[in-house]
């Protein structure tokens, strides 16, 4: 190999994760693309054969991880970029969401980010270098409606990455969180299970769904773009701990973040009163 980095992608075989596997492809760089189900990779396989290689990945499957791991950097040497894209979310009311489907949401959103960035750092750790993206989304930011497992999911990623950021960056490695707004990809289609709900959600979940069900296919987003800014990110000297992708992730971000601020100031008065008085 000359040059080129090693770029370990999950969920490489549809929407944001096989846009930027492509993209990164056909800047040269080597892409290990995984999915589920390999046969799914074969048509990115296909069109850049010289640059990807494709492996059958479970991200809530440790054994797997821990192989696929071993294999990429016995047979490159290294892992430079590790992007975990693996994601799901559905649409249901917290009261109805089963705690099997929090589960199972909290294990691949979550967990599998969790276990691949654990499978990886000790080889980044010893080479001194490696950027680690982990793709949130606005739902990483702000409490989506209807998306309570995503949500907790996506806020746990976010603060797991922080402390990942805070604590790696001494040595060498780099941690972007990616937090895309509505691009228009299959995760609002045959991705997402979709439910209404109870008649007494349907003012805020049941608006969701019926949003979530107009919105797809009309979503602002553009995945080739979304690759793009990725890839820049990894290609700069000081990449940034959070990237939001999407002028309508920037409206939203920006003002949930002003609210914030101004409920603080707001009850700013009683949260100044629980310190011990100086005498104590």
């Amino acid at each position: 190999m000359k040059n080129e980095k090693v770029w370990l992608i999950t969920g490489s075989s549809r929407g944001l994760g096989r846009a930027l596997a492509s993209k990164v492809a056909a800047t040269g760089d080597i892409v290990v693309a995984t999915s589920r189900n390999i046969a799914d990779l074969l048509p990115l396989k296909e069109a850049y054969p010289a640059q990807v290689i494709g492996m059958a990945l479970d991200v809530t499957d440790q054994i797997a991880i821990n192989e696929v791991v071993k294999n990429v950097i016995k047979k490159y040497g290294r892992i430079d970029v590790l992007v975990n894209n693996a994601g799901y979310g559905n649409i249901n009311s917290i009261e109805e969401t089963p705690l099997e489907d929090f589960r199972a949401q909290m294990e691949t959103n979550l967990f599998g980010t969790v276990s691949l960035t654990k499978a990886v750092l000790p080889h980044m750790r010893e080479c001194r270098s490696g950027h680690i993206i982990q793709y949130s989304s606005v739902g990483g930011r702000i409490g989506p409606i209807g998306r309570g497992a995503y949500a907790a999911a996506k806020w746990g990623v976010e603060g797991f990455s922080e402390v990942l950021q805070k604590e790696v960056s001494p040595l060498g490695i780099k941690v972007t969180i990616i937090e895309p707004g509505g691009f228009r990809t299959d995760f609002a289609g045959s991705s997402t299970k979709i439910s209404a709900g109870l008649a007494d959600y349907s003012s805020t979940v049941g608006a969701t769904a019926q949003f979530q069900q107009d919105f797809n296919g009309k979503q602002p987003g553009d995945p080739d773009k979304a690759a793009k800014a990725v890839i820049e990110v990894v290609g700069s000297a000081n990449p940034p701990l959070r990237l939001l992708l999407g002028t309508d992730a920037l409206k939203a971000v920006a003002a949930n973040d002003q609210e914030r601020l101004k409920q603080l100031e707001a009850w700013r008065w009683l949260s100044e009163t629980t310190d011990r008085d100086a005498a104590n």
